[in-house]
């Protein structure tokens, strides 16, 4: 029965928020109350709750302070430069931007969080989806998919654990796996070619006379503008010059990040940039907590970047929007994951789709467990599957002696699908930033991040790896 009722809460959930029937925070509190009093523990819904919202307050903790600590970041023009090399590479060319965005967040994704990367690829992307009108889903698919291959990395969390419940070291399992994942990693650019040839087709490949035009043009007189022209904008009246000053000109008004904005600390660049490298560097190295480095390094660069108080607190209330947003849905999050762990949902879940592996299928236990981390990792934590589940997919494995490194290597294919799960606290960060509703990111992602990790298992099977 337990069994039953935590898929159709899983599958409730699902469909009310593709269908836009429910906003995720809603979503996620409402239907588990209500499944919690079907299963008949409604008495215990509280506790439920804050033994969720417990284990959940170290991450909303760190995605607050990191959200301001990034955007504060953004503020004093940290990203800038990163967004002007990406405006050279992209121009304003789709295929290129979406190719750019998974090059980007993989590249981010080696500090080993979600949360972070999802900051940093939105921040320097999002401007340049947004001018081109450019589908804001295909950004968060791409930098999801991007992440979830190299959430793999070891101290990205799932290898550890599953060298942690398996008794195994994580090396073992990471470095041979490196090839199957190098063709996860190609196939997520592959698609992020096709993809952003789609949206070229779309959209055309505009110059960036154009695109600047198309937005101002009350105020703006474009000579001589075509695909190929090498025309000149006039702004206000005043020429703005030809050639490679007019171009520097248009990239710096195209990227949206005002060249001449007042939170701009140009002097501060490189005290910035330290404090961020040894923040990343910090958190690889697990020197102190995860929130506990965004906390003091929030409070670090407000301080010095803004020594006045009205200036900290304009800064807080510019980023407020986006850390209640995220903070919100974790801790709605939080009711999720309570009621399901606390009424036994998803240890019987669990047991369910193991019992129902035929016996047939004991030689090949890795492929099966390869296959079923798709669905288990989307609809549990990575704790619930590397800790409940895994062990006793081994436990059947190794019956038929299949080796743990196998079965710990196929565990980690389906790591692409979770990282948009809704039990995933940094995909509500990514679809945050970038304005994006859920339930798109979900019925645009499933099925290619689906694919991507079939790309991985196959890839495995035929290195010999799995």
């Amino acid at each position: 029965m337990l069994t039953i009722l935590g898929f159709a809460m899983i599958a409730t959930f699902l469909v009310l928020i593709m269908m836009k029937k429910m906003s995720p925070i809603a979503a996620l509190v409402l239907i588990p109350a209500l499944f919690c009093v079907f299963v008949g523990k409604g008495a215990k819904l509280g506790d439920y709750v804050i033994d969720g919202v417990t284990s959940l307050a170290p991450t909303a903790a760190m995605l607050m302070f990191a959200i301001v600590y990034f955007g504060v970041m953004i503020d004093v023009g940290l990203f800038d430069p990163i967004v002007r090399g990406i405006l050279k590479f992209a121009k304003a060319d789709p295929m290129r931007i979406v190719v750019g965005t998974a090059i980007l967040a993989a590249i981010v994704s080696l500090d080993g969080d979600g949360s972070t990367t999802f900051m940093i690829t939105v921040s320097a992307m999002y401007p340049l989806y947004k001018r081109l009108k450019m589908s804001l889903v295909v950004m968060t698919g791409v930098a999801a998919m991007a992440n979830g291959v190299m959430n793999t990395l070891p101290w990205g969390g799932p290898t550890a654990r599953a060298a942690t419940a398996l008794k195994l070291d994580a090396s073992d399992i990471f470095v041979p796996m490196i090839p199957a994942l190098a063709v996860g990693l190609l196939g997520v650019f592959v698609l992020s070619y096709f993809l952003g040839l789609k949206e070229r087709r779309r959209l055309g490949v505009l110059t960036l006379d154009e695109v600047l035009v198309e937005e101002k043009e009350s105020e703006t007189v474009l000579v001589g503008a075509g695909s190929g022209s090498t025309g000149k904008t006039v702004t206000g009246g005043s020429g703005s010059g030809s050639g490679t000053d007019a171009e520097d000109d248009d990239e710096e008004r195209f990227t949206v990040l005002d060249p001449h904005r007042a939170t701009l600390r140009p002097k501060l660049y490189w005290f910035n940039a330290l404090v961020t490298v040894t923040l990343l560097t910090s958190m690889i190295m697990e020197w102190l907590p995860i929130p506990v480095l965004f906390i003091l390094g929030a409070a670090l660069v407000l301080t010095v970047n803004f020594p006045h108080i009205p200036d900290q607190k304009a800064r807080l209330a510019a980023h407020a929007d986006n850390v209640l947003n995220v903070s919100g849905m974790v801790f709605a999050a939080a009711v999720f994951t309570g009621v399901l762990q606390g009424t036994g949902m998803v240890d019987h879940m669990a047991r369910w789709m193991v019992d129902v592996i035929p016996d047939g299928m004991g030689p090949h236990m890795a492929l099966v467990t390869g296959v079923l981390s798709l669905p288990l990792t989307y609809f549990m934590s990575n704790d619930g599957f590397y800790f409940g589940v895994l062990p006793v997919l081994a436990e059947a494995g190794a019956a038929h002696g299949v080796s743990p490194l196998e079965m710990a290597r196929a565990s980690l294919v389906g790591q692409p699908l979770h990282m948009s799960s809704p039990l995933v606290p940094a995909v509500y960060v990514l679809v945050g930033m970038a304005k994006v509703e859920f339930g798109d990111h979900t019925k645009f992602v499933v099925k290619w991040a689906a694919l991507t990790c079939l790309l991985i298992l196959g890839a495995g099977i035929l290195f010999g790896i799995i």
